[in-house]
């Protein structure tokens, strides 16, 4: 894997872009917070991507507010779809071609997710559909917790709804399988990934190294079934109360960390994990 990207940890401006070039990030995943959707100026992004020599990897479509935007729930999926295809429309303009999508919010009860099941495949067939239309794919993520695609039957499930659905594979999403099990099930269908790292016990977004994940194995896994795509980061880079920094993380840490992941060099750590963690608990 020697493509390394980031999924864009601020505000996207003309200074982004710099930053990724001065740390040697080739590539970037659109993804902003909610508020900042609407407002995203995506002729500037293009313009932006052509002068620093950053490939637009792919576009995270909006998930949250959870009781607004979920492709999962009747009452909503119907406006989330739309909101979603303008996205596609804008994106795929400049030449972006992967949509990586949730397929639910969440608390879902154990006895509803048939039902919202249901509902996010129809949701992703409608979406596949329209993204085929424009020579885009839509990627669907693995999500923690009570979500839909908690697990490789969901995820299985939920792209068995149009044969051009793929699968983001989110490293720190995965609360009850092995990412090994994960990855020997789901294999070729993973065409990208969210790299990250945490404690086994909620996401956390940290950098690999400041938690569990074996990650040599990890690329090992990733290699037997023939992933050799984009080793793609999404992270927060800040100071979080979930972990203790001796300081903010830099895009410079970020290739510095995938420069030793892929020689097989010892992780440089700067952090150590809270004991009242208090974020997503």
């Amino acid at each position: 894997m020697n493509k390394v990207g980031l999924s864009t940890p601020y505000s996207i401006d003309e200074k982004l872009f710099k930053m990724y070039k001065d740390a040697g990030i080739e590539y970037m995943e659109i993804s902003v917070p909610t508020k900042e959707y609407d407002r995203l100026d995506f002729e500037n992004i293009k313009k932006w991507s052509e002068q620093y020599g950053i490939n637009i990897w792919s576009f995270h479509l909006p998930f949250f507010p959870f009781d607004k935007l979920d492709i999962s729930r009747d009452d909503l999926a119907e406006a989330s779809i739309k909101y979603h295809k303008s996205f596609i429309d804008k994106a795929t303009d400049i030449g972006i071609d992967k949509f990586v999508i949730h397929a639910s919010g969440e608390p879902i009860k154990e006895e509803d997710r048939p039902k919202r099941m249901a509902c996010a495949k129809n949701s992703l067939y409608i979406l596949a559909e329209y993204a085929k239309e424009k020579n885009a794919i839509i990627l669907v993520e693995d999500l923690p917790r009570t979500c839909l695609g908690r697990d490789s039957s969901d995820i299985l499930d939920l792209i068995s709804a149009h044969p051009d659905l793929r699968v983001c594979f989110d490293t720190n999403h995965l609360l009850s399988e092995d990412m090994s099990e994960f990855i020997d099930k789901v294999g070729d269908k993973i065409v990208s990934t969210h790299i990250s790292d945490y404690d086994f016990v909620n996401e956390r977004h940290w950098l690999p190294g400041e938690g569990k994940i074996d990650w040599q194995g990890l690329i090992n896994k990733l290699q037997e079934v023939n992933y050799n795509e984009m080793w793609l980061y999404e992270l927060n880079l800040g100071f979080l109360n979930t972990i203790n920094r001796s300081r903010e993380l830099t895009l410079d840490d970020v290739s510095r960390n995938a420069n030793e992941l892929f020689e097989g060099k010892e992780l440089t750590v700067i952090s150590t994990p809270k004991k009242n963690l208090g974020f997503w608990d």
